[in-house]
């Protein structure tokens, strides 16, 4: 892994979570676990009302972090109820954090291949529908990251199970001299949530 990633890595193990929120995070653990248990594969679409933010942290580091403690086979995508695109500040606070990113493309909804290491495989990152064929049509646990998403969401077709892990959207910052200090925080939030989950999973 990047060493800059692992000192963000070593940051995010720090920050402690609420009782509150690991009662939120709670389900999602117990789903992985029983995947690990029962020697299955782990899909989870991380799913936001635009795939723009939220849901693209989310799957970058819980793939990152599920890496980071040698879970094997966990497959994470994300998906919006609209496509529009990843929101740019998303890419510049990964690599901020000791992500390599590339831009594949240069269309109104980029493709990004995210790396957090050198020898493994990039994550594909671009805004899509969380039905979009990209991404899983069954065996999948769908974790809600947004009021709106889990309000319009009700029912995910293919979805095993539900999680709404809600996180508060960075967007209201855009344009405003805290906008790059909040994108950093709301990563590392997620981040130290994903740690939280997968540092709970017995191999």
């Amino acid at each position: 892994m990047y060493p800059d990633l692992l000192k963000t890595i070593e940051i995010i193990s720090n920050i402690s979570v609420s009782n509150q929120r690991k009662e939120v995070l709670r389900p999602l653990m117990d789903y992985i676990q029983n995947k690990v248990t029962t020697n299955q594969e782990i899909r989870l679409n991380f799913i936001c009302t635009h795939n723009s933010r939220r849901s693209h942290l989310s799957q970058i580091w819980a793939q990152t972090i599920a890496f980071q403690f040698g879970i094997s086979r966990v497959f994470c995508y994300s998906g919006g109820t609209e496509a529009t695109a990843m929101f740019p500040k998303v890419a510049e606070t990964l690599v901020n954090q000791g992500f390599q990113i590339q831009k594949l493309s240069q269309e109104n909804n980029p493709v990004y291949a995210v790396k957090f290491d050198a020898n493994q495989h990039p994550i594909i990152c671009f805004s899509k529908t969380y039905s979009d064929d990209f991404n899983p049509k069954n065996n999948f646990g769908a974790i809600l990251t947004c009021n709106n998403a889990d309000e319009g969401c009700s029912m995910v077709f293919g979805a095993e199970s539900r999680f709404p892990i809600k996180y508060n959207d960075p967007k209201a910052f855009d344009g405003t001299d805290l906008m790059n200090e909040k994108y950093a925080e709301r990563s590392l939030e997620i981040a130290s949530e994903m740690y939280f989950v997968f540092s709970q999973i017995n191999l």
